[in-house]
């Protein structure tokens, strides 16, 4: 049986936000089993508590916002990367700041400071999710479909209607960096 994973001891970052240009202080904690992933947003009065959810899941638009009541969390989805690729299931995550530091854009430093901190085995078994039957979602041109499979594969394509990326074909089994790439306007180049 597979169990849920944590931290075997806390880790601390400190960046920048890339939306905010905010000095962030990060910690990870480990936190007990079923607690699931959580951000706690140490700079208001109270301490707000924003579990990591698809129902907490606020706006989209140039990053992945969780919200819960008038607390945010911004561009949390590298180092939500970092942590389904190593299988952590429970941890707090503290934040002075509306959003997760940006480091260098990929969930590769999230990786590392997971790692540094240890991964520790809890009692407790793992929860799946299990696809029964094909399930897609549109808007507009944009679509997801999640489809029965024995593992884990993730395919994806993304069209761009820009000279430099137009379009770029991903198939992932297991875990993968991510990156984010911005236009900082339709004619000049791209920053990572």
């Amino acid at each position: 049986m597979l169990r849920q994973r944590t931290l075997k001891t806390l880790t601390r970052s400190t960046g920048v936000g890339l939306h905010t240009g905010q000095k962030i202080h990060m910690v990870m904690r480990p936190a007990q089993p079923d607690t699931g992933i959580v951000f706690r947003r140490v700079d208001l009065d109270p301490v707000a508590d924003i579990p990591a959810s698809a129902q907490a899941v606020g706006e989209t638009r140039l990053s992945s916002c969780l919200v819960q009541g008038d607390a945010r969390v911004y561009t949390v989805e590298h180092l939500m990367s970092a942590l389904s690729g190593l299988g952590i299931d429970n941890v707090f995550i503290d934040l002075d700041g509306p959003e997760v530091p940006i480091m260098d854009g990929s969930a590769a430093p999230f990786a590392f400071l997971i790692q540094s901190a240890g991964i520790e085995q809890q009692s407790a078994p793992k929860r799946f999710i299990r696809i029964k039957k094909k399930i897609e979602v549109a808007d507009g041109d944009k679509w997801a479909r999640l489809e029965p499979y024995e593992g884990y594969k993730l395919s994806f394509s993304i069209v761009f209607n820009h000279p430099v990326i137009e379009k770029s074909n991903q198939s992932v089994r297991g875990s993968s960096p991510t990156r984010a790439t911005s236009f900082r306007s339709p004619s000049c180049s791209i920053t990572r």
